[in-house]
């Protein structure tokens, strides 16, 4: 099973049917998934997984921002985490680096979600591997991945 099938099931599971989109091409960063999409890159909420005290912490950020782990991230969390290797993220998450979606993964994580998101009426997230998106709305996204909104930009 790849890992659009592995999230597909976990969505499943979750009582939540995404309108998945499949690029050959590839969506592996923000601005590919932009440029395919034809959107800005700010309307992609990318995955980036960090570890943390107690196991992976993933933080949806707008692709349109970098992700101030030493100051911000430090401070919604009560702890700086450290970078993810991709063997960590694949470990801790089930999926590969460039594809990690924002909910849906094989093991329990701690989720931090960019307050920026929630500007947007409309977001794409990644589904399961670097040539899958999906869109959905902000509010959407933060009940379906349990995140707690926090300012975590640079």
């Amino acid at each position: 099973m790849d890992g659009h099938e592995q999230w597909l099931s976990e969505c499943e599971r979750m009582g939540y049917k995404p309108e998945a989109r499949l690029y050959a091409e590839g969506t592996r960063t923000s601005q590919d998934a932009a440029d395919q999409l034809g959107c800005d890159v700010a309307h992609i909420a990318k995955s980036i997984v960090f570890a943390g005290e107690g196991g992976a912490v993933v933080v949806i950020t707008s692709g349109a921002n970098r992700v101030d782990r030493k100051r911000k991230l430090k401070r919604a969390l009560g702890y700086k985490p450290s970078m993810a290797t991709p063997e960590y993220v694949l470990e801790a998450t089930g999926y590969q680096i460039g594809g990690v979606p924002p909910f849906g993964h094989s093991k329990p994580v701690t989720v931090i979600m960019d307050e920026d998101l929630m500007e947007y009426d409309l977001v794409w997230g990644a589904g399961g591997t670097a040539q899958t998106v999906f869109p959905i709305t902000p509010e959407n996204l933060l009940s379906l991945s349990g995140a707690t909104v926090a300012n975590v930009k640079q």
